[in-house]
């Protein structure tokens, strides 16, 4: 969902990076996955086709942080909307 983002931070020697991966347009989301000691963040389409994509060492990673866009449920909605007692 446009907004979704995923902060990297990565280990650079004597220092620390961070990266952020941003889905920019409606419909698209964030994914993310370990595989063969690489992170793969990538910024995918509603039907599955990755647009960008962000490769890391695993080992070097020190901290993957997802910060979804909250989504709002009609469930949840109906009761946000019941009055508390």
């Amino acid at each position: 969902m446009k907004g979704d983002r995923v902060e990297i931070v990565v280990d650079a020697g004597d220092t620390t990076r961070t990266y952020e991966v941003v889905a920019g347009r409606a419909g698209r989301r964030v994914e993310t996955a370990v595989r063969r000691g690489v992170v793969e963040v990538s910024e995918v389409t509603r039907n599955g086709t990755v647009v960008r994509t962000a490769r890391f060492m695993a080992n070097r990673v020190l901290a993957l942080v997802e910060q979804p866009v909250p989504r709002e449920d009609s469930s949840e909605r109906s009761l946000r909307e019941v009055p508390q007692p």
